[in-house]
This record gives C-alpha cells, structure tokens and sequence, in this order.
C-alpha cells in the first residue's frame, strides 16, 4: 500500500489491469478512439434512432418559441408520468451564468409531438444586493423531476448559483396546471429568499408534503443536489471533491453506480447511506459534458457521452451497451449533427451536450424505446427516440413502400433526423394506400434527413423513386456510405432543375429533373473497382465512374435537405462570433418524396 500511494502512475496500471466492478474501476468501457475532424465520429449509427427537436430558440418571433425569446437554453430533464412526457430546461436570455433566468417545462403525449413550453419557476428577484440594489438570479439545476411512491409528480429547480438561495418544488397537475411554488431545502449561507416562497411543511396538501418527505429521505436521489447546496449540515453522504451531476443506476447485482461529469463515478451497496470513494474511470475519455446510464428495457445496459475530451465543443453524442452495467462496449451514433449556432452567446459550446434519460423511478413509457433529452448548441432542445435492442447490423434486404405505415408515425429501421422546421415523415402521398416519405425544409441553418441502413456489401443495387414539388428552390443530397460514414457515391437535386452526380473527388456529370414529376433512381455500386453507375428514368447519368470517396464496403443510404456541413469544428472559440443573418425567420418550403426504396 506504501508503494501504491507513492507511485500514482503505478496505481493507474493496477487499476488498468483489475477487473472491472470494483470501487478502483466502477465501470469500464470497451471502444477505440473516434475522429474527431467530423462530427459523427465515423460511428455507425444505431438503427432506428429518432431525432427530434423539442424547442427551437427564437428571438424575435418567440410566439414559435415559449413567448420569451431568450436564446440561452440548457440542461433538460426527463420523465414520465400520468401518460404524458415531461421535459424541463433551464433558459437565459443570452448567456450561461448571466441572470436573469427561469425554468420551462414542456409536454408530449408520445415524445415525438410537442407543446410549447411554460414557465414553471419564473424569475427571482433578490430584495437586496450589491449595493443595496434589487438582483436577479439564475436557474441552476440538476434535477428535474421525482415521481414519488404515493404517485404525485414532484418538479424541482435551485434559484441561485452566485448566490445560492435554495431547491423549489412544486407539485404537477393531472390537468396540466401546477402548484405553488415551495422551497424544499435552504442553502445556509443566503436566507434572505426563504420571504419569497413558504417551506413545503407550509403546505396544507398533506400528499404534497409526503411526497417531499420521500424525497428528501432518498440518499440517491439528493445525491444530484450536492453541488449546488454550500449547506454544510452533513446531508449529504458523497465523499471526496465537489462532483457535478450524477446519473444513478443500479446495475445487475444491486450496486448503485453514480457517474458524474469528467469520467468520475462511484458505488453504494447500501441505496446512497455510503459511497465508495470517487475514481476517474480510465477507459472513459469525455469532457465536462454529462454523461449518462441506465437499464434498458431487454435487461441489458446503456451508457450515452460525449466520447471526445479535445476542447470545450461536445460531439458526437454516443452509446455503448453491456450485460451488466459494468462493462460497455460497441460504441454508436445516437445523433452526430452540429448545426450553426444561431444565437450569439457566452459559454455556448457548440454540439449536443447535457445527455439525460428517465430516471429510476420516474416513469416507464410504453414500449421499449430508450428516451434521451439534451440541448444543442446550448439554444435548442433535442429528444432521441432509440429502439431497444440497440444494434447496428441490418440483416435483411430492404423494400421500403411505406404503404403499410401510419401517416406521421414511427418509420421502423430508418435514422430520422427532424428539426422544428424540417420535417421528416410518412404522408398519405400520392394517396392513403400510395403513401411515400416526405422530407420538408424550411429551416435556414439546418435540414431534415433519413438515412437507411441495409446489410453491409461489396456490391450492391438501390432503386427508388423521387419526387421534388419544386425545381427552383432546396436541394435533396443523396449519399451511399460504408459504415465510417465515407460518402462513395454522391447525389443532388439542385435548386435549378438539375440531378448532378460526382465523379470521383472533382467532377461532376448533370442530367435534369421536373418538378411536381416522380423520377426513377438505379445506382449499382461496386465497391471492389471502386465505381459505380447510375440511370435517372432508364437514362445513364455516369457509367464507371468513379468514387467521390473510397469505400470497402457499403451499408446505409442517407436523404439530406442540406450540403454536407463540416464547420463548425473543434477550433472554433465558443465566446466568438455574432448571431448569424435572420435566425428567426424561416425559408421558403422545399418538399421532397421518396418511395419504393429496394436494396439489395
């Protein structure tokens, strides 16, 4: 023991040699390092993965927004409960840290549906401070929500930060509405703020304060308070340093795993009375983003990150799995999209960051999908729909009519991405038993896009039909990947009535296309001459030619409304740069049909 103590670096190999499980190493992770030059890593996605934005900022047309237009928008929560989802996020209107804030919590029946959101804890004025003058405070908060046992849904929030003043509470409505506002835990040094709201004992909803009871006896879950509590009356059971934002899970044999921000986690076998000492896991490699565990509804385990510590900006957002909780392995993409930061703003890092799933406890949806809420860019809130079990490997041929499917519903075995103005789904179109997947865009800094999987080959033969409602306006680029996201074969409908089709890294051949006109697609690609063919209405586009990037083998087939984007890139200063040209106003619609899709 002498010697370990005196010898880190040797310490560091031991940990690395032991087995995974114990107090040294918590959890260990399986995956090699990713690129960090593009923003998808070069993962393969995990199939299925539904990518929604919730909120999208909006500064002066805030009636799209949440009626305040503040563009500073972070840290969501989840959960679920009396049927309907729940998210809440904190927002400023500028800046992290720079009051005034407040909390918004927004619904959805199914996740994919979303109302606007609403004030749940507005903003806090301190009667007193620096020089005798009125403040405000900010929001700060990592934790959202607690469905405790007699059922009621408590929503929670800290008013401070600099200073701190204290945890509100209050209770969620089967109606929608909520309760007043209480504090539930003072932070000792302020106290001034305890005139603004009553302490939850105050309440006469004697289920109400019930609740709050459980609650605060619930060791695992105060344990996400303790950054934010200078209250030093030993409530609090975590030892060591100062660790932010602990994600809990039990995992298979009963032991409670606490993963914090920068790799840090530790063990109680005793429900959050005692804690193992906090270790950094080696084999995870994250930044100060938070990173996120829990069971899965097959029995098994997901872990979701920021798997890049290069910098402050915070891509891809990942998953690893494992049988135990313990050891994770088989990294893949849930969402490898960076769109421009629209809004100028302090500390705005630039990707999807503050990852958070449902709690334990806080609600079991239907079916087996696991839900994840982050922000992007610190502006917009994202929610991930990832089918359960996570997989990357399609099996079968693909032959995609989407007849069979509901209009606006799930689109099994595609990788949907959908901001607020371009929206990805299946349509009634040409007619109720025709229908076709539409991508419609109207977002001036983003796009909509659905990338299709099918089983990894040398060789292989896609047809489909396309559909633009316009010539003049938009652009759908098309793209047959391998499973690292290189791009062999490259197409677009342009804005000016033209498919063109690139020819290795520089040329380009054209043909052209009519609007409100479907148009038939047949690329055969063949990976071992690294060349391919494509036809548009039976006519040759290009012959052989050859591919724009090199590939091995093939795997997915991606639709996009937009160019490929490679900015902004982990170079790029998250205090610099100006709100881009009218963020607040959406372009003209482009639409675009896809049908009859057949791979194979």
């Amino acid at each position: 023991m002498r010697i370990l103590a005196l010898l880190p670096a040797l310490l560091l190999a031991v940990r690395s040699a032991a087995e995974p499980g114990g107090p040294d190493e918590p959890v260990r992770v399986n995956a090699a390092p990713i690129d960090l030059a593009v923003h998808d890593g070069r993962l393969r996605p995990a199939i299925g993965v539904e990518n929604i934005q919730v909120f999208r900022a909006n500064r002066t047309r805030p009636n799209t927004a949440e009626n305040t237009g503040w563009t500073y928008n972070h840290a969501p929560m989840l959960a679920y409960w009396n049927g309907r989802f729940y998210l809440e996020y904190l927002s400023n209107p500028f800046s992290e840290a720079n009051p005034p804030g407040q909390t918004l919590v927004a619904t959805s029946r199914d996740g994919r549906t979303w109302e606007m959101p609403t004030v749940v804890f507005p903003v806090f004025w301190l009667r007193t401070g620096p020089l005798g003058r009125p403040r405000m405070l900010m929001m700060h908060q990592r934790m959202g929500f607690y469905v405790a046992p007699n059922g009621r849904l408590l929503v929670l929030a800290s008013y401070g930060y600099e200073p701190s003043i204290g945890r509100v509470v209050r209770n969620a409505n089967a109606d929608g509405t909520y309760g007043p506002i209480y504090f539930i835990r003072n932070h000792a040094e302020v106290t001034e703020g305890r005139g603004r709201f009553p302490f939850y004992t105050d309440s006469p909803d004697r289920d109400f304060v019930a609740a709050c009871d459980a609650l605060l006896a619930d060791k695992l879950k105060t344990a996400q308070w303790r950054e934010e509590d200078s209250n030093a009356d030993g409530f609090y059971t975590v030892p060591g340093p100062l660790l932010k934002a602990p994600s809990i899970y039990h995992r298979r044999d009963g032991t409670a795993v606490a993963l914090f921000k920068e790799a840090w986690a530790a063990l109680s076998s005793d429900e959050g009375k005692t804690w193992s000492m906090p270790v950094q896991l080696p084999s995870v490699i994250t930044d100060g983003a938070k990173s996120w565990g829990q069971r899965t509804e097959d029995g098994r385990y997901a872990m979701v990150y920021n798997p890049a510590d290069f910098g402050s900006h915070r891509w891809p957002l990942a998953i690893v799995t494992g049988e135990d909780g313990i050891v994770f392995s088989d990294m893949l993409l849930i969402n490898g999209e960076v769109p421009p930061r629209r809004y100028y703003g302090g500390s705005k890092d630039f990707g999807m960051q503050y990852v958070r799933g449902i709690s334990e406890g806080n609600g079991d949806p239907p079916g087996s999908d696991l839900w994840l809420v982050y922000s992007s860019n610190k502006e917009d809130m994202w929610i991930s729909r990832v089918p359960v079990p996570v997989r990357a490997r399609a099996e079968n041929p693909v032959s995609d009519t989407f007849d069979a499917l509901e209009a606006g519903g799930k689109i099994p075995d595609w990788n949907i991405y959908r901001p607020r103005w371009a929206q990805v789904g299946v349509v009634a179109f040409p007619n109720s038993r025709n229908k076709s997947l539409r991508l419609e865009d109207s977002e001036p800094y983003d796009y909509a896009k659905a990338v299709r999987v099918f089983p990894e080959s040398k060789s292989v033969w896609i047809t489909c039909r396309i559909l633009a409602r316009q010539a003049d306006r938009g652009r759908l680029e098309i793209d047959v990947m391998d499973g690292a996201g290189n791009r062999a074969v490259q197409l677009r409908f342009d804005d000016h009535g033209k498919v063109s089709a690139r020819k290795g890294e520089t040329s380009l051949a054209e043909a052209s296309y009519r609007s409100d006109s479907w148009h038939r697609l047949e690329i055969i690609a063949d990976t071992a001459k690294g060349k391919y063919d494509l036809t548009l209405d039976g006519r040759a586009v290009v012959r052989q030619a050859a591919f724009a990037e090199p590939a091995a083998s093939l795997e997915r087939i991606e639709f996009r409304t937009g160019a490929y984007r490679t900015q902004p890139t982990r170079d790029l200063d998250r205090y610099a740069g100006e709100d881009l040209a009218n963020p607040g106003d959406p372009a003209p619609a482009a639409i675009f049909h896809l049908d009859d899709l057949v791979i194979r």
